[in-house]
């Protein structure tokens, strides 16, 4: 089984796209325990324009959302395909959520995750996310794997 995903793997494992999806590649896959997610954030993401305009900072949402994106992305990769397929992750809580530092574009953000818990279908994880290993946010949270509609 393959130790890194790049982005073309990944959107054939999550539903998605852009500019929604976050995450550009996940590296140094433990399966179904942990990886590094990378966020290449850039000057041109759909949110700089807007958040905010002259002082652009990646959103702390968006943040929590690309957590979740490598979390579905680590699970959907470790389990066998006919379990995952036609399957969606859907976020159930957030904990413990914190933002130390904002992240400017033109970063390199990368998303240290990992599984902590599961129990049938559904997986608790927890994050660190780092620029130049300087931690910028950490969370923990749960996910539930549902059916496609």
């Amino acid at each position: 089984m393959a130790t890194s995903l790049d982005k073309k793997q990944i959107t054939d494992l999550l539903p998605h796209r852009e500019p929604m999806l976050l995450i550009d590649e996940l590296l140094n896959i433990k399966k179904l325990f942990s990886a590094t997610a990378i966020v290449n954030v850039r000057k041109d993401s759909f949110f700089v324009k807007g958040h905010f305009p002259g002082q652009p900072v990646m959103p702390g949402v968006l943040i929590v959302e690309a957590f979740g994106q490598a979390a579905a992305a680590l699970t959907a990769h470790g389990l066998d395909k006919t379990t995952y397929e036609n399957k969606l992750v859907f976020l159930m809580s957030i904990e413990k959520a914190r933002f130390r530092n904002p992240v400017i574009p033109d970063c390199r953000l990368e998303l240290k995750i990992e599984a902590i818990r599961s129990h049938g279908k559904v997986w608790k994880y927890k994050g660190e996310a780092f620029v130049d290993s300087k931690k910028m946010a950490d969370a923990i949270w749960s996910a539930t794997i549902v059916d496609r509609k």
